[in-house]
């Protein structure tokens, strides 16, 4: 496992693979009992792994609670990051919603409590409510931040230009900044290119990219109708074979698969190193494993490098159109550099 630093923000050292814990407990009725997440967590501390992502809401508070066991002799060595925003349970109330500093600043009090810890490495707001200012949100994490509580404050599935104006009203008024973003991302997901990941490379955010399997489409298993899968059993967050780009994208990916002698899953996870590689911030891919044989898959891609031909091939088969304006700026390119070849720059201007 290598590390990296956490966006150029922060000087946090992070794993290149993180571990999602939102499959540890049986809150939703699918996920891991406690032993099998035991195997998981042993297994991937060793990799090498130190990232654990998990949230107040998965399984019904059940994650933080198992975490909490298997973090207690390791915490100093790890990076622990928890989320607010959704609540604990659907019967919690209106209280313990959203992103309002009510809800922030007992999220994080429940949180630590049952992650039995004095403090977080890394808060994110869970998603945008749409509603809460975002001064509002950023003066929250400020304060938890200069409490101890929190190291670290990110946001997770909001949108780019609410998360640009953050950036921009921390650093204006001397807020602890955004530290990094959350976004769903992987060869059948790759909408975050049109805003979410230029904007972080450009402001030197690092960002962790949740389902980079696609809730499992991406390992071929949902084309044999695997009735035991999280698609049959937890219904949510899955990609499906619905449509003709969808079945030209597993046929690639399962065609340089096999050319490579390695599983579907491996393909996958390797086409997002070769992305992070190529980043000027940390991308760092997040592994939701529901037991110690998926994770030991998983981690299999960290031996597995692509041609420039594969990663073409399947860059073609899991392209999306960009759309405006994206496409009408490409499209004028030329009118603005005189029909000569330009230099990219290496960081997005901002």
């Amino acid at each position: 496992m290598h590390y990296k630093v956490f966006g150029r923000k922060t000087g946090l050292k992070v794993s290149e693979l993180a571990l999602g814990a939102g499959n540890f407990g049986t809150g939703w009725g699918h996920g891991a009992e406690r032993d099998e997440a035991k195997r998981i967590f042993d297994g991937y501390l060793e990799a090498g792994g130190n990232f654990i992502d998990t949230a107040n809401g998965y399984q019904g508070g059940q994650s933080e609670a198992m975490l909490s066991e298997f973090i207690n002799v390791e915490r100093d060595s790890l990076v622990i990051a928890s989320k607010y925003t959704l609540g604990t349970t659907p019967a919690a109330g209106i209280s313990h919603t959203g992103n309002n500093r009510k809800n922030m600043v007992r999220a994080v009090e429940e949180s630590l409590k049952r992650l039995k810890t004095d403090h977080l490495d890394l808060f994110w707001a869970h998603m945008s409510d749409g509603v809460t200012p975002m001064e509002e949100i950023l003066r929250g994490f400020d304060d938890l931040v200069r409490a101890g509580k929190i190291h670290y404050a990110g946001l997770s599935n909001f949108p780019a230009w609410r998360i640009a104006r953050a950036d921009l009203l921390a650093e204006v008024r001397g807020f602890s900044p955004i530290a990094a973003i959350q976004v769903e991302y992987s060869l059948a997901e790759r909408t975050a290119e049109r805003e979410q990941l230029p904007m972080a490379e450009a402001l030197g955010l690092a960002a962790t990219l949740w389902s980079p399997l696609g809730g499992g489409f991406l390992t071929g298993k949902y084309r044999n109708s695997d009735e035991n899968s999280r698609a049959s059993k937890l219904g949510m967050l899955i990609h499906a074979e619905t449509n003709a780009r969808k079945t030209a994208l597993l046929d690639a990916l399962l065609a340089v698969a096999e050319e490579l002698g390695a599983s579907p899953t491996h393909v996958a996870i390797a086409w997002l190193r070769d992305k992070a590689r190529r980043s000027t911030t940390a991308l760092i891919p997040i592994l939701g494993s529901r037991t110690r044989e998926q994770l030991d898959a998983t981690l299999g891609a960290l031996t597995l490098d692509l041609s420039a031909e594969q990663v073409l091939r399947l860059d073609g088969a899991s392209e999306l159109e960009k759309g405006v304006p994206h496409d009408t700026i490409s499209g004028s390119a030329g009118r603005y550099s005189g029909g000569k070849d330009l230099d990219v720059p290496v960081v997005p201007v901002v």
